[in-house]
């Protein structure tokens, strides 16, 4: 990714932060005095993003009642990181090109983990995974290239990497609570088994959600698309007019 893209993410985190302040004035002060440094939050996200994966494909979404929940807890705390970096960095005056490159590309590598987590846990068909990779994949890049050439993507599409992993992780989460529930009063889960949508039964919940997940992102990549073309297109006729 780009400086301006990663200049871009830093933006779109500072507006999350300023909404959040007081949830987050905390753990970032914590941080910067235990001299934590910017890339080893980076780090240390990117291992927790890796170890929910790892959990994800080894079914500990199924596993337990009383242990499935810390799937989506470490989502939710890798997400945190991916925001106290950042803040972090800005606090303490280290911004920089090399840290943003590097939180870019460990984000890439997380959302690719996660969705391979997804296909070998079953929770999704090895081709709709390997479709839904593809897509993240091109809402980044069609960002980075778009901005290369000077168009302004802020706000463009519904499903920046924030959206993604608080989708997936509110699908985990219902789908766990989904699952158990139904197990406990019913003595046995309601699952759904459509072969090219999962690899194992899952419940209606999450068979529905992650059917709008891939229709989102493929819509958002059309969004990024279709705008950068025409904006594109609109400074090339007003070039021709000059």
């Amino acid at each position: 990714m780009n400086e301006k893209a990663g200049t871009n993410k830093r933006i779109r985190q500072k507006e999350i932060l300023h909404r959040y302040s007081r949830y987050i004035d905390r753990p970032v002060e914590f941080l910067i005095k235990h001299k934590v440094s910017p890339n080893e939050i980076t780090f240390i996200g990117f291992a927790i993003s890796l170890t929910v994966a790892i959990l994800i494909a080894l079914g500990w979404v199924y596993f337990s009642m009383w242990l499935a929940w810390i799937v989506p807890f470490l989502m939710g705390l890798a997400g945190a990181f991916d925001l106290f970096d950042g803040e972090v960095a800005r606090r303490t005056d280290k911004e920089t090109q090399a840290g943003a490159f590097l939180d870019s590309n460990l984000d890439r590598i997380s959302d690719a983990l996660l969705i391979l987590g997804l296909i070998y846990g079953g929770l999704v068909n090895y081709i709709l995974g390997y479709l839904v990779l593809f897509l993240v994949i091109m809402i980044s890049y069609t960002r980075s290239r778009a901005e290369n050439e000077g168009v302004n993507m802020k706000g463009v599409g519904f499903m920046e990497r924030a959206e993604r992993i608080l989708f997936l992780l509110f699908a985990l989460l219902f789908e766990m609570w989904f699952y158990f529930l139904t197990l406990f009063f019913l003595g046995a889960p309601i699952t759904i088994f459509i072969p090219f949508i999962t690899g194992i039964p899952v419940t209606p919940v999450f068979l529905i959600a992650i059917i709008i997940y891939t229709i989102a992102l493929f819509i958002t990549v059309a969004q990024r698309i279709v705008f950068t073309f025409k904006v594109l297109n609109n400074q090339n006729s007003d070039e021709e007019h000059i």
